[in-house]
């Protein structure tokens, strides 16, 4: 799997889309680093597979969203708000742990920005 993202890179987090907290989907998320960038990427389908990805410093804002049966089975749906010319926003859903995931998101998020020398000001139209 790390030859689809390139030499040298490292998957720093990794889940799947859940059915009642278990990972039964084609629907995959990745955290990838390498020496330049960090970024998000979601592989969807099965026969036929969509990509996307998402420069992780282009993320200004997360949000989680967990219903009843989600919080039950430990999972919940991360919304990233992102300036991107693909998408405004980018859905993590049913995944596990959510809270923990997006603290982690948050964090290098900053780090990047930081790393970059951006600023929120810097994202916004």
């Amino acid at each position: 799997m790390k030859d689809q993202f390139g030499e040298g890179s490292k998957i720093l987090w990794h889940d799947r889309k859940r059915w009642c907290g278990m990972p039964l989907s084609f629907t995959r998320y990745y955290l990838v680093e390498n020496e330049d960038w960090l970024k998000l990427y979601s592989s969807i389908g099965f026969l036929s597979i969509r990509g996307e990805e998402v420069n992780l410093y282009r993320v200004y804002d997360i949000s989680v969203r967990a219903t009843l049966s989600n919080r039950i089975f430990g999972t919940g749906t991360l919304i990233l708000h992102c300036s991107s010319n693909s998408s405004d926003e980018v859905y993590l859903i049913r995944i596990k742990n959510p809270y923990k995931v997006r603290a982690m998101l948050s964090e290098l998020i900053e780090q990047e920005r930081a790393k970059r020398g951006n600023r929120i000001s810097e994202f916004t139209y």
